[in-house]
């Protein structure tokens, strides 16, 4: 596994303390306030938990699952498998998704919830890839911004595989025949 890595973008370490820098914003942000996370599965669930441990407020959460990619690219078409449990009318939303890539996954559930009339919905991801963006979108809470290379680990995946490695690192190319 580790040897289809080129590799290592963020260590473990690295993370850990951007994850804790990003969960105190949150707490500062939202004092008094008991926000909802909302992870967009698969990948968020290591960041989401990291996170959440990290935040000094009440809060709770809640998993989306949509399909927008097809291997190693988005196919622009948005598919919602789970929605919601429950209601979000007049929470605050903190959308959790392990990397802002093309951002029109995000856009369109941001615009998807917003009809609910959360009281805000306010995005956080581990990773952000401005250099793919193709929605105008922005993440309100990022840990990094990372070059236009495929990488995995840390709830991010190739094939479902890779996602339980405890850093960020570049596939090689080798292993899903790109550039």
């Amino acid at each position: 596994m580790e040897k289809d890595v080129e590799r290592i973008l963020l260590s473990e370490e690295q993370i850990k303390s951007k994850v804790a820098e990003i969960g105190a914003g949150i707490s500062r942000d939202y004092a008094g306030e008991e926000p909802m996370f909302v992870g967009i599965l698969k990948g968020c669930f290591i960041f989401m938990a990291d996170l959440m441990r990290t935040v000094e407020v009440n809060c709770s959460m809640d998993f989306m699952a949509v399909s927008s990619y097809q291997g190693t690219n988005s196919t622009g078409a948005v598919k919602i498998i789970k929605d919601l449990s429950g209601i979000i009318e007049h929470k605050h939303i903190i959308l959790v998704e392990d990397i802002l890539d093309s951002g029109v996954t995000l856009n369109y559930i941001k615009n998807y919830l917003s009809v609910r009339n959360p009281a805000s919905i306010r995005i956080a991801t581990l990773l952000d890839k401005p250099a793919r963006r193709k929605a105008d979108i922005v993440a309100d809470y990022s840990c990094f911004e990372v070059p236009d290379e495929f990488v995995v680990g840390y709830g991010l995946d190739y094939n479902e595989k890779y996602r339980n490695l405890p850093y960020i690192g570049v596939l090689s190319p080798e292993v899903y025949g790109g550039k």
